[in-house]
């Protein structure tokens, strides 16, 4: 098993540990974090996800978004594991996809709608400090961040995620991007080379 397997599985095992109250709690302090980042604040578009499960909670953050007048553009998971994109209309206009998740039921707007946002949300399980960053091994945000580097889009690079997925050091792949912000409910830390 590779090192970022082991990774994975030691992360997703803590995340389990949480309890609802947990990840309700976390989600409110990690919605005011972001909230407060000025990369937020003066991007019109906001690609982000819908978190589900345990993971780091979004929800509160997207409604956010919206009520500040940001476009907020949710993923669409295509067959291929690349993603299509559409815009969020409220909690009452997503529906259940594939692997747990929820989409936007609206109109997708194509893989290269990520290309118009000033700021992107990612999922992640970590981030070191020098903002490299462990996704779920499905490769579907390493094909948006290649897209985004090839357009030569510059956005915002976000991860929202728990205190102790701070880690040491992320396995690095040559396709691996840095992001630009991490925040936990205990801190905003600026990584990568924007830094």
């Amino acid at each position: 098993m590779s090192e970022k397997a082991l990774l994975r599985r030691e992360l997703l095992a803590a995340r389990r540990l949480l309890t609802g109250k947990d990840v309700e709690n976390a989600a409110m302090v990690l919605c005011r974090g972001a909230l407060s980042l000025p990369e937020l604040s003066g991007a019109r578009t906001v690609a982000a996800y819908v978190s589900v499960g345990s993971e780091p909670g979004t929800r509160t953050l997207l409604d956010a978004l919206c009520a500040r007048g940001a476009r907020v553009l949710l993923p669409v998971l295509l067959p291929d594991n690349d993603l299509d994109w559409a815009a969020y209309e409220g909690a009452d206009r997503l529906v259940r996809a594939g692997r747990g998740l929820l989409e936007p039921d609206g109109e997708r707007l194509g893989p290269d709608a990520v290309l118009e946002a000033g700021a992107v949300l990612l999922p992640g399980l970590a981030v070191d400090a020098r903002g490299m960053r462990l996704g779920r091994g499905g490769g579907s945000y390493d094909r948006v961040l290649a897209r985004l580097a090839a357009a030569g889009a510059h956005p915002a690079l976000i991860v929202l995620l728990y205190d102790d997925e701070v880690v040491a050091q992320v396995p690095e792949e040559p396709h691996d991007h840095p992001v630009d912000v991490v925040v936990t409910p205990a801190m905003t830390r600026r990584t990568g080379p924007r830094a």
